[in-house]
């Protein structure tokens, strides 16, 4: 079992959510709900890491969890 973060990034104009994975270069789907985007997650996360296998290629494990801030800025 490996475990990684996610990022869901909220689409305010359409709805749903898109989500990254930091520590996998590229991988990146959406939802529509909280709840698809965190299994569409899931499904996409497997295809990564058995493309990488399949091809040879080190699969990254999450070491460190990204760190997420917000910061004000005058503009």
């Amino acid at each position: 079992m490996k475990r990684y973060t996610l990022l869901l990034i909220p689409d305010t104009e359409e709805g749903g959510y898109t989500v990254r994975v930091p520590a996998l270069p590229g991988c990146i789907t959406e939802g529509d709900t909280l709840e698809e985007a965190i299994a569409n997650a899931r499904e996409a996360i497997a295809g990564w890491i058995e493309s990488a296998e399949k091809h040879g290629e080190p699969v990254p494990e999450e070491t460190a969890p990204p760190q997420v801030i917000t910061i004000d800025v005058a503009a």
